[in-house]
């Protein structure tokens, strides 16, 4: 995980939010990884943890990921934890909990779901503190820029 918050803080300084996914397949070893590229590819499927399901199951060469487990450092949305379901992953740890849009357990809990054809195994708040601070963080200086650059178009107006 401390790799991941690693990674996810060079995907903040980008300009998307800082999350980042590793597969790994049931050996230990990364089969696909990804990071949000929703700004960046101007794509709303962008989240990472729909990277990684993408690259690994190539890498496998089959959907069904159900001996595999997906670290992330945001708990998966509603759009992420469906296909993780829908991938049957085995697994998923995760750091930091979404209490507004999370959908393993702090909004809605999709693995668990009466509709879920698959259960997957979910562990919540690893380094939790670590990767809150950093969404925390990035949020803070967003809004101070986004407050700049309305405060730099009302003195040009």
């Amino acid at each position: 995980m401390q790799r991941l918050l690693k990674r996810a803080e060079r995907v903040g300084a980008t300009g998307e939010i800082p999350v980042a996914a590793v597969l790994l397949d049931e050996a230990g070893r990364c089969i696909g990884h990804g990071s949000n590229r929703r700004e960046t590819h101007s794509d709303p499927l962008g989240h990472a943890e729909l990277m990684a399901l993408r690259q690994g199951a190539w890498v496998l060469g089959d959907w069904r990921m159900n001996h595999c487990t997906l670290l992330v450092t945001l708990e998966p949305c509603p759009m992420c934890a469906g296909a993780l379901v829908q991938a049957r992953v085995g697994q998923v740890i995760f750091a930091a909990k979404d209490r507004k849009r999370g959908g393993l357990g702090s909004t809605i809990n999709l693995a668990d779901h009466e509709s879920a054809h698959h259960h997957m195994h979910v562990i919540g708040g690893v380094m939790e503190e670590e990767a809150s601070a950093l969404l925390a963080g990035w949020f803070r200086q967003r809004r101070r820029i986004l407050r700049g650059n309305e405060e730099a178009q009302t003195q040009t107006n």
